[in-house]
């Protein structure tokens, strides 16, 4: 899969453009000379200097400008959007963790349908051309039928994360519909690597081991996770928003897509895999599974392959050894680039 041309004549507002996914791909937008608007507020979620790392390295484009603000705040969002002109939204900004929607629900319905719904008034009253939103493959809940596809119900979600997320697609099909809004669901299927989510599973293991700590293993290690590389996400994200959801030949511009591996990989696999790019043992304490959390994920992705040719080559090996690597350098050395 690679991107061979973009319309560069485009302005891109992404927002969460802080964060992982959002750094990754507002960068590669700059690398092919769009002009890029990131938004993030930059919570304290984990560690704020991490993302404030990701930025700097998009402020190295001269077309890059970040505006610190909250989706949540309608009347910043207005003026944005008054003063600019802005062709595609990429929206990225959430609330993320499954578990942390236990502890602090607020936080969900705030960013991630109050914020999401500043997002889609937007671009309904200033004429948008394109929207496409992170979902999450948490919305197949605790489905046994696999591969997960966008044809199946997921109207059992386990988490609050996992709900907020299921209303996004609600709301962007409302939208879709009324108001002729093109819109694209992002299914993600647990994405990793440099600079990725100190709360995800690859990263606080890699830690703990570095360490010389225990890591806790949930289900006892009997878990499955579809894990997708930064890179592959990204150039299938770019490739969707190139796809043009023309309102000519769509009465009803909604789409939904998974963006997947399409092979899930044991958890116990994954630990192997990182005890071998580190060159040491994992202390291991196993666990039952924790409330929210799924047996597996295992994305099918004949739509999108058929839709933008996505056909994710990365192999959880060299996706973790790249991972490792800039680990090693940020984490230990201290390096931000």
């Amino acid at each position: 899969m690679e991107l061979k041309s973009v319309d560069n004549s485009k302005v891109y507002l992404v927002t969460g453009a802080a964060g992982f996914i959002g750094m990754h791909l507002s960068k590669r937008l700059l690398e092919l000379g769009c002009k890029v608007i990131g938004l993030d507020n930059i919570n304290e979620y984990y560690d704020v200097e991490l993302k404030y790392a990701r930025l700097n390295i998009l402020n190295k484009f001269d077309q890059f400008t970040f505006h610190k603000a909250d989706i949540v705040d309608k009347v910043y969002l207005q003026r944005l959007f008054s003063d600019t002109k802005i062709h595609v939204v990429i929206n990225l900004a959430a609330q993320a963790g499954v578990r942390y929607s236990i502890e602090n629900p607020d936080a969900y319905i705030q960013s991630n349908v109050v914020g999401f719904l500043n997002i889609l008034e937007m671009c309904r009253h200033f004429k948008v051309a394109h929207l496409l939103y992170a979902s999450s493959s948490s919305v197949y809940g605790g489905n046994e039928k696999v591969p997960f596809s966008t044809e199946d119900r997921t109207d059992n979600p386990v988490s609050l994360y996992a709900a907020t997320k299921k209303s996004n697609e609600l709301m962007a099909h409302t939208y879709s519909h009324l108001y002729k809004i093109p819109t694209t669901g992002l299914r993600f299927f647990t994405v990793y690597g440099p600079y990725g989510r100190p709360d995800m599973a690859y990263f606080s293991f890699t830690k703990a081991i570095i360490e010389g700590k225990p890591i806790m293993v949930y289900n006892n290690g009997d878990m499955y996770r579809d894990f997708t590389y930064i890179e592959d996400i990204v150039e299938g994200v770019i490739k969707l928003s190139n796809k043009s959801q023309s309102l000519e030949t769509l009465n009803h511009p909604y789409k939904l897509y998974n963006l997947g591996n399409n092979r899930p990989e044991k958890l116990m696999t994954l630990i192997e895999e990182l005890e071998k790019q580190i060159g040491k043992k994992a202390l291991l304490e196993f666990h039952p599974m924790q409330p929210g959390d799924v047996y597996k994920t295992y994305a099918d992705i004949k739509s999108i392959k058929n839709s933008i040719d996505f056909c994710p080559k990365t192999t959880l090996n060299t996706g973790l050894r790249h991972f490792v690597s800039w680990y090693k350098g940020y984490i230990m050395e201290g390096q931000n680039e």
